[in-house]
């Protein structure tokens, strides 16, 4: 089967995600360390990405840690800083795969109210076609049920198109329903894959004669 589209995971394979870096500065790096365990900061943004609103979560953190509930409002406020811009080789990629007549779609696991930031600092995730943002959906990869949604929205063959994100565990859930995959290291192993999987792409590194 000639594959026809990627379906982008963002975070860490089109756009940095450092969420340390939206406190170190204000805070010093052992008591961002102690807010991100004590308020088990993971947990937290899942359940953001999972459809959870800031302000449900703000009121929590009041309620469960209020010896944190001012390093959370200064996460939230400062959160376009955790994003560190394109990821190296990206936005390149992106527009290739563009050029070359690929479908382009977005499967991303983000907080709905905080996703605008994503085109600022990578202007290549407005390359996409359309993208399915966890937080408006109120699914969360892994979990199939996102797989399958878009899946249907986007019209998708799994078996035409390649799904790139950086977590194996995601990477599993969409072999599993038929997708194409690659766990996303770096760029230049993702050229390497879609080179593979039969895409013709530009090996890494390589520019166009006179670029």
């Amino acid at each position: 089967m000639t594959i026809d589209t990627v379906l982008y995971d963002f975070g860490n394979v089109l756009v940095g995600w450092d969420p340390r870096r939206a406190l170190v500065g204000p805070m010093s790096p052992e008591e961002v360390d102690t807010f991100f365990r004590e308020v088990d900061f993971d947990a937290y943004n899942r359940a953001r990405d999972a459809g959870r609103t800031i302000a449900e979560e703000a009121e929590l953190v009041a309620r469960e840690h209020p010896e944190h509930a001012e390093a959370f409002a200064l996460y939230i406020d400062r959160f376009e800083l955790s994003l560190t811009g394109p990821v190296e080789g990206s936005a390149e990629l992106v527009d290739e795969l563009a050029e070359a007549g690929l479908r382009l779609f977005g499967l991303t696991n983000w907080s709905a109210e905080l996703f605008g930031a994503a085109a600022h600092a990578a202007p290549a995730t407005t390359r996409m076609e359309d993208v399915l943002v966890s937080g408006r959906e109120r699914l969360v990869k892994p979990d199939p049920a996102i797989f399958r949604l878009a899946r249907d929205r986007f019209g998708l063959d799994p078996t035409a198109t390649v799904f790139v994100d950086d977590s194996a565990e995601n990477v599993e859930a969409a072999s599993a329903l038929g997708f194409c995959t690659v766990h996303f290291r770096s760029t230049s192993q993702l050229r390497d894959e879609l080179r593979r999987l039969g895409v013709d792409v530009r090996l890494p590194g390589r520019r166009e004669p006179g670029a």
